[in-house]
């Protein structure tokens, strides 16, 4: 079952934006994964479903907002260095 969530905003502020309500609407839902995801609190995966696209597009999508697939830059760091190490 989905919820719905309300948001109240000034009218102007999607006219501010140069957007139309809906795309105002799906912006504040894409921005919304996209902030869940880098804070590490849904995957790629639960934000793409959310967002109605395929997992690879949501990943697409992120480097748009200058936000990294990958969780964490030392966590990166360190299992390339593992991988590394193996050769």
């Amino acid at each position: 079952m989905d919820k719905n969530i309300a948001i109240a905003y000034p009218e102007t502020l999607a006219f501010s934006l140069k957007m139309q309500n809906e795309e105002f609407g799906q912006e504040m839902k894409t921005l919304s994964m996209i902030k869940l995801y880098e804070l590490g609190k849904v995957s790629s995966g639960t934000a793409a479903k959310v967002l109605g696209i395929p997992r690879v597009a949501f990943l697409d999508i992120l480097s748009n907002y200058n936000v990294s697939i990958f969780a964490d830059a030392d966590e990166l760091e360190a299992d390339f260095s593992a991988v590394k190490s193996r050769f």
